[in-house]
């Protein structure tokens, strides 16, 4: 870095010339992401020029099948994480969600930005307005593309019957509307402030109803991890406390060895330096789950920031500005989770979601 501007983008004279390059998917609700990272940037680094590439990724071509039948772990994002292979790209932007816990090699999460409200949103047929999950009539059908939020919500409405919805945010609203075929559908409340939706959201679903996925509500800076000066300029955009909650998550489902094909969730929350984590797993129907809540502390003191171990990577993320040992802790807490649940016969529930799942 050199005055603020990554020294890869200076020309023999000083001046900043090469462009950035951000990838992104192309649909709406990404280039809006991405729009928000670079807007962050610029007033970071003004001399910088940044250019969005826009693409799409299997996962927003096959829209006929349900996210959990396709059996790829980067749907949407080996299109983007191959240009970045390729230097097409010099970062890409993605929802933390959409991240599988293990990258591919030469890849890391250079910055992972302040959370919105990780909870899912209802959004009702305009037809049941006012209404919620509750007072909605017997056999309502409601869509949803995953089966975290069908297995908690079949369990806590049995009233209610679950269907699968895919597309992007505007093509599920437009199938919501335009259609009888759904009572309502149920969202990421993230996605929907980020548009510019909230007026649509009928009901937030607080963790008693519908706890979130991993990652849930925070954006993610992918880049090559030997890139040093572009990971030293996304770097100050992480937000520690997200940095610390999502290291969590993300440990918790990757020791559980979980991902979009079974049902697993959580929620998570600091408070007076203590990390909380709340992890379930669940059967496909929800009539069989194991939910548990840790903590640990991530207090740090100030010898300690001193002790930062730059570059090391937990869980594919890179925060060589957030104290380790608070990372440390972070990453420990989601392990120690997951163990826990696995004593108590998570991974017998897993077996059995994957396999109806793989059976459907």
């Amino acid at each position: 870095m050199e005055n603020g501007v990554p020294k890869s983008t200076r020309d023999g004279n000083g001046k900043a010339s090469q462009v950035i390059r951000m990838g992104t998917r192309k649909s709406q609700l990404a280039r809006i992401q991405t729009d928000s990272v670079a807007e962050k940037l610029k007033e970071l680094y003004p001399e910088v020029q940044l250019e969005i590439v826009a693409m799409s990724t299997t996962g927003d071509k096959i829209l006929d099948t349900a996210l959990s039948k396709i059996g790829e772990k980067s749907l949407f994002t080996k299109e983007l994480e191959n240009a970045l292979e390729r230097n097409e790209v010099d970062l890409v932007v993605h929802s933390l969600k959409d991240l599988p816990t293990s990258l591919p090699p030469g890849f890391t999460i250079g910055a992972v930005l302040k959370r919105e409200n990780p909870h899912d949103a209802v959004v009702l047929h305009p037809k049941n307005a006012g209404k919620t999950l509750g007072t909605l009539p017997e056999k309502s059908v409601v869509g949803t593309s995953s089966l975290r939020r069908a297995a908690q919500l079949k369990k806590r409405f049995p009233h209610l019957e679950f269907k699968d919805i895919r597309g992007n945010l505007n093509t599920r609203l437009k199938k919501l509307d335009e259609k009888e075929d759904f009572a309502a559908i149920i969202l990421a409340a993230a996605g929907l402030r980020r548009m510019g939706w909230e007026n649509r959201v009928g009901q937030v679903l607080g963790p008693e109803d519908c706890m979130y996925a991993v990652g849930q509500g925070a954006l993610a800076v992918e880049v090559r991890a030997c890139d040093k000066d572009i990971l030293d300029m996304v770097s100050v955009l992480h937000d520690p406390d997200t940095v610390l909650r999502c290291i969590a998550e993300r440990a918790f489902l990757k020791y559980l060895e979980g991902g979009c094909s079974v049902p697993v969730a959580v929620h998570t929350e600091i408070k007076d330096s203590q990390l909380y984590l709340t992890g379930a797993v669940y059967s496909l129907d929800g009539s069989d789950s194991l939910k548990e809540t840790m903590q640990a502390s991530v207090a740090s003191d100030k010898q300690e920031e001193d002790g930062v171990d730059d570059g090391a990577q937990r869980v594919g993320i890179t925060a060589g500005n957030v104290p380790h040992l608070a990372q440390e802790a972070a990453e420990k807490l989601g392990v120690d989770l997951a163990k826990l649940l696995l004593s108590k016969g998570a991974k017998e529930i897993l077996t059995v979601a994957r396999q109806l799942n793989d059976a459907k």
